[in-house]
């Protein structure tokens, strides 16, 4: 005959109410045993994630996300119909020379890419998320023009929350600012240091060449690195220009300077002393018992795109990215990004003996390459075309438009800052 199931012959119904009738009995018993041994939230999710995959906490939810190790500068520009977080009239801090659409530039199709990472999602700027973790901090970009270019990308990526109040400024230009934002007790500078070393630039009156002094670094920001919880380093453009070194109060060489007696040496090799000197004039200041934290940014060599001459109408003439694969990283532009990584690289090393300190590329070059279309080329002036083509026009390649490409770059940065307060949560 055999055994027979005693719920086989049972309706449906019955079956149903069983399961039900568990469930309520299991509910009380789960409450109980968690009221007694309750799971340390803090370990238990940060106990599953290995080490090689950090995770973002959203801002607004607090949820945390489980991402992979991400090489941002590999990807490919994909069309955004979305478009820029603000444009030329909404934000009154960039630079006049990069104001393409108020300057009568025709076209705004550059406006429309964003940067898709081949390992991982490069999220839309959070500006609220950013804010949250400068809150009571001191964020110093300091460099050349591409260090105030990605500044004032940054301050309109902010001004679309929070109005940033300039408060300080000196020096020709205005090379030394710095802002105020008062909902976040946040302070954003630039200092204008395009060796990071000691330097004397050269003049139109004076001598045509730089002179650097490799074994110092520039007092002009030095002095306040103190007040800098983030410095974010940008550089690299100066040092193509000629020059003489010196190091150990002697002539060390120079770079084309046939009129002078010296040995020319190129500038790669001193592009690199300067960096190992700043990077190590950093670390050095936290050998000191009351020393502040410091987090260190190289934002890497961003390449300029010129085509025949400088000062001829076409000069930067194209209207789309490159592709992937259409066209490869120069030399020129390949090694000084090449360099910026080693000395970051070695920096970490020499860093990891000291809390508080560290240090990352943000690797922008080969993103930054691949966008031909977005500088301001003669539109660094007002309509430059408006009384006709003329023979000679001054054109920007170097430079980027705003909106453009260096918002990607910050964006860029709020992702390094995101998994910066994730190990500074996890080892707390």
């Amino acid at each position: 005959m055999g055994t027979t199931n005693p719920f086989k012959s049972q309706p449906l119904f019955f079956t149903k109410k069983l399961i039900t009738w568990a469930l309520y009995a299991l509910l009380p018993l789960t409450l109980l045993h968690f009221y007694f041994y309750p799971l340390p939230l803090k370990q238990s999710l940060t106990d599953q994630i290995p080490e090689n995959k950090p995770i973002i906490v959203s801002s607004q939810e607090q949820q945390v996300f489980y991402e992979a190790p991400c090489d941002y500068n590999d990807g490919k520009w994909v069309r955004d119909e979305s478009g820029p977080l603000y444009n030329g009239t909404s934000c009154t801090t960039i630079k006049e020379g990069q104001n393409c659409i108020s300057h009568g530039r025709p076209d705004i199709d550059y406006l429309y890419w964003r940067w898709e990472p081949k390992q991982c999602g490069l999220p839309r700027f959070d500006p609220t998320a950013f804010l949250r973790l400068l809150k009571n901090k001191h964020l110093a970009f300091i460099g050349d023009s591409m260090a105030r270019n990605q500044l004032e990308s940054l301050l309109c990526l902010l001004s679309t929350v929070s109005t940033p109040d300039l408060v300080y400024r000196n020096g020709d230009d205005n090379k030394f600012r710095r802002w105020y934002i008062p909902s976040h007790n946040t302070n954003v500078s630039i200092y204008w240091s395009p060796f990071l070393v000691k330097g004397i630039e050269k003049s139109n009156t004076g001598v045509n060449y730089n002179r650097l002094y490799l074994d110092s670094v520039d007092d002009r920001w030095a002095s306040d690195m103190g007040q800098m919880d983030i410095i974010v380093f940008s550089i690299g453009h100066w040092f193509l220009h000629p020059a003489v070194y010196f190091e150990n109060d002697s002539v060390l060489g120079c770079h084309y300077c046939p009129e002078l007696n010296h040995t020319e040496i190129g500038f790669y090799d001193v592009f690199r002393k300067a960096f190992n000197t700043t990077l190590e004039t950093v670390i050095s200041s936290r050998r000191g018992t009351n020393s502040n934290a410091i987090d260190v940014i190289v934002t890497t060599f961003s390449p300029s795109h010129f085509e025949g001459e400088w000062d001829k109408a076409g000069a930067c003439p194209k209207k789309e990215p490159f592709m992937e694969g259409e066209k490869e990283l120069q030399p020129m532009d390949a090694e000084m990004r090449k360099i910026e990584i080693e000395v970051v690289e070695a920096a970490m090393k020499k860093g990891n003996q000291f809390p508080g300190l560290r240090f990352e590329a943000l690797d922008v070059t080969i993103l930054s390459w691949m966008r031909p279309d977005a500088h301001p080329g003669p539109y660094m002036h007002p309509f430059p075309f408006a009384n006709g083509i003329p023979e000679r026009v001054q054109n920007d390649c170097v430079h980027w438009c705003l909106p453009g490409p260096t918002d990607i770059w910050n964006a860029i940065l709020l992702e390094v800052m995101k998994r910066w307060e994730v190990q500074s949560w996890k080892q707390g």
